[in-house]
């Protein structure tokens, strides 16, 4: 395995305790990198009726009251520096 899929693999595997800590079970992610957003979609097919944005441009979505998905806005902005 190359030195960057061990990397990735390392990166995915911090998230895991996180991902576990969520109510949501199912998890879809998207990026598009040049609109710089990060789609992120707990129900498919969801049909958002609803939506807040939030201080830090995240625009959390709504079907009948239960939160499917969230859109992050200027997401490369969101990365942890590099040290």
């Amino acid at each position: 395995m190359a030195a960057a899929e061990i990397d990735s693999v390392e990166k995915i595997a911090a998230l895991v305790p996180h991902l576990l800590d969520i109510p949501q079970k199912n998890i879809w992610i998207n990026y598009d990198e040049l609109a710089d957003v990060l789609y992120v979609n707990f129900k498919k097919p969801s049909h958002a009726d609803d939506s807040d944005m939030t201080d830090d441009d995240v625009i959390i979505r709504y079907e009948k009251g239960q939160v499917v998905g969230m859109t992050f806005l200027n997401a490369s902005k969101r990365q942890k520096p590099q040290s």
